[in-house]
């Protein structure tokens, strides 16, 4: 008898040899054929299933879908690895899972089970507008997406001190206090404190649904001064580009050689007026750059007719990514970080095209694992503040108590699914639709709603 190297009689698709039949003539060719011929073989033989190469494998009209992934906790609320929807389909049908979250899909076990894990690296592509993540195993990314940041803190707290004015100025008078003005240590700008916690919410909410050992983030520094003056150096980095000029007026004039930046003539003492480019109520700045002197009369006419100077070049991002360079490692146990040049050169490398998420993939060491659906996050304003008591006893008409349903939340109707637009006449009605044509039904005929919170799946 013939003897085998071994006995295989299940093969894999998969598998690089899955052409390599128990008899030749049956691998005559490969096995995606058109026609009904059979193929059959006489002899009772059976021969090696080892061939020396590798067989041709049929791609053409393969489905190839990207991998969606069912996230599982145990009993005790500890992320494990994930499943495909199929195995959660089952596991919920048996009654040996409950849905706990809807975006993202994520389930918890009822029952014991085993808690075989194995190594995840998460990558954070760092950002001021954006927000890459991506988890990476061994063999499969199973988790990926772009986090849109929402960047509206300034505007609401330029808002909210509007309103704080307007209140204090009907008061009656009371003395200044200064006892109440003092900053916590590692205090930072509200808008950018709101940012770097979303880092940090985003990192906590991942290691929620998976169980990942090392985190990656990619940080940077920047020299603003040396990117707005190539040749600065030494002392020119105390003493700024007002050393020298008795106050900002003098510095702009000295800068444009004493003309009118709208009409280029002189001044010939006529007064000057500086004009903010970029306007305090778009987030304009009192920077040099900002800045531009005019004649009285040019300035006017600037107004009147709505002109506006190029916008200068904006450093935020810059700055806040300098800012929280150091901060990752504070408050994230374990973190490992890298750069963008490194970045940069991994991913063409690997010849994949730039995106934040992609980014992250190469963060976190990725490379040939398989891809899976990338998620796009956008953060919203939660709008749950109710206007305090005023000294009567009542709240403004304005808003007396927090909505019941927050806007891109979901609500049900006759079982549609719909998208929470917002809420009006005290909470009465809910709008759906679009921005342009929005209509509205009566909160009373909502079956149920589902709370997104301040992350918004969009899966």
């Amino acid at each position: 008898m013939q003897k085998l190297d071994r006995r295989n009689t299940y093969i894999p698709v998969s598998a690089s040899q899955a052409y390599s039949s128990m008899a030749l003539s049956l691998n005559r060719e490969p096995a995606c054929r058109t026609d009904r011929e059979t193929l059959s073989e006489q002899s009772l033989k059976t021969l090696s299933n080892n061939p020396e190469v590798n067989q041709p494998q049929c791609k053409e009209g393969q489905n190839l879908r990207v991998s969606v992934k069912v996230y599982i906790l145990n009993l005790r609320g500890k992320p494990l690895m994930p499943c495909s929807p199929r195995k959660a389909k089952k596991l919920l049908r048996e009654g040996k899972a409950i849905v706990i979250k809807r975006f993202p899909f994520t389930i918890q076990l009822l029952v014991p089970t085993g808690e075989t894990k194995q190594k995840i690296t998460l990558g954070i592509d760092s950002g001021f507008e954006n927000i890459g993540f991506s988890a990476v195993s061994e063999t499969k990314e199973l988790i990926s997406g772009t986090v849109k940041l929402d960047g509206k803190t300034s505007e609401r707290l330029t808002e909210r001190r509007m309103y704080r004015r307007g209140r204090r100025n009907r008061l009656w008078y009371r003395k200044p206090r200064f006892l109440n003005r003092s900053k916590p240590e590692g205090w930072l700008p509200p808008s950018i404190q709101r940012r770097y916690d979303t880092h940090l919410n985003l990192i906590n909410r991942l290691k929620k649904i998976l169980p990942i050992q090392e985190t990656i983030v990619e940080i940077a520094n920047f020299d603003i001064q040396k990117i707005m003056n190539p040749d600065i150096s030494g002392t020119d980095y105390q003493q700024g580009s007002l050393y020298g000029y008795q106050n900002m007026r003098s510095f702009l004039m000295a800068r444009e050689h004493g003309k009118c930046q709208l009409c280029g003539k002189d001044f010939k003492k006529k007064p000057s007026h500086i004009h903010h480019c970029k306007q305090k109520n778009e987030s304009g700045s009192n920077r040099a750059e900002n800045l531009a002197i005019l004649h009285q009369k040019c300035h006017e006419k600037l107004h009147k007719k709505g002109l506006k100077f190029s916008n200068p070049k904006n450093y935020k991002p810059n700055t806040f990514m300098s800012i929280i360079h150091k901060k990752f490692k504070q408050n994230i146990p374990d973190v490992e970080t890298t750069y963008g040049y490194i970045t940069f050169v991994n991913r063409n490398k690997l010849g994949l095209e730039k995106s934040h998420s992609t980014d992250s993939f190469v963060i976190a060491n990725g490379n040939i694992q398989e891809r899976t659906k990338n998620t796009d996050i956008k953060q919203v304003h939660r709008n749950n503040r109710v206007l305090q008591l005023n000294r009567k006893g009542f709240a403004p008409s304005i808003k007396r108590k927090k909505s019941k349903v927050n806007p891109e939340d979901l609500f049900w109707i006759n079982g549609k699914q719909y998208i929470c637009k917002g809420m009006f006449n005290k909470g009465q009605y809910i709008t759906y639709g679009s921005t342009k044509n929005k209509e509205y039904f009566k909160f009373s005929q909502v079956e149920k709603t589902y709370y997104q919170g301040s992350f918004v799946w969009n899966m």
